[in-house]
């Protein structure tokens, strides 16, 4: 049996679905007082600040 090549739209499926993987691995491994302390300057941290101050304000 040979080998199909995908078509561009399953190609770029397949891309996005590794990417989106990755993505959310990247975004759950943070975990309290471990050694993959997350810096107090990274953008997670700065979306959380700004998430409150828009959370605050709306009450």
């Amino acid at each position: 049996m040979g080998v199909t090549r995908l078509k561009r739209k399953d190609r770029r499926n397949k891309t996005v679905a590794r990417l989106e993987v990755q993505f959310l691995k990247l975004g759950r491994n943070i975990e309290i007082g471990s050694r993959s302390k997350e810096p107090k300057n990274s953008q997670i941290a700065k979306n959380n600040a700004i998430l409150d101050q828009v959370s605050a304000a709306s009450k």
